[in-house]
């Protein structure tokens, strides 16, 4: 079932979202190379050091684009989350432009209490910015809407990594 701006959406666009709606998984290769990656985030968060987080969310993603064959990303890790009146801004995805490589941004603080995110919630926002990244340059996808099928990968990629908390 689409979501409701399904039918704003042009024919073309329509196309993209049903395409995107009908893969529910995107499968790592190797989902078990990537545990010290993940310990690293898990870390650097906990540690509140911003720049070994960056650097940790940049192995990461680099791992996942190589593992999937798909072209580098760029990772920034921004202090407190944006806000306004709509609410906070939890990450970003900016596509390649051809003249740049797409980035990811993701904030490790709250905007109002300025405290740092729970480690579920931020390696979450990480997964979701890097999945649209992967409909556009691993699925090949026309468009990465926000669709049931795109929470299914971002979810499938979360179980695949981080199978419990400790």
């Amino acid at each position: 079932m689409p979501f409701n701006y399904y039918h704003r959406l042009s024919r073309r666009d329509q196309r993209a979202y049903r395409e995107s709606d009908g893969v529910a998984t995107i499968s790592l290769p190797r989902a078990g190379d990537l545990a010290s990656s993940v310990q690293a985030v898990r870390s650097a968060l906990g540690a509140e050091d911003r720049p070994a987080l960056r650097l940790a969310c940049q192995e990461f993603v680099d791992a996942v684009n190589d593992q999937l064959h798909a072209p580098p990303s760029n990772v920034r890790v921004l202090a407190a989350r944006p806000s306004r009146n709509w609410g906070e801004l939890h990450g970003l995805y900016e596509p390649l432009d051809g003249t740049a490589s797409a980035r990811i941004t993701v904030w490790m603080r709250t905007a109002k209490r300025r405290q740092v995110v729970a480690f579920r919630s931020f390696f979450r926002t990480v997964l979701h910015e890097l999945c649209h990244h992967l409909d556009y340059e691993h699925l090949a996808l026309a468009e990465s809407f926000h669709t049931e099928g795109f929470f299914k990968r971002e979810s499938s990629l979360f179980h695949q990594l981080v199978t419990t908390d400790p």
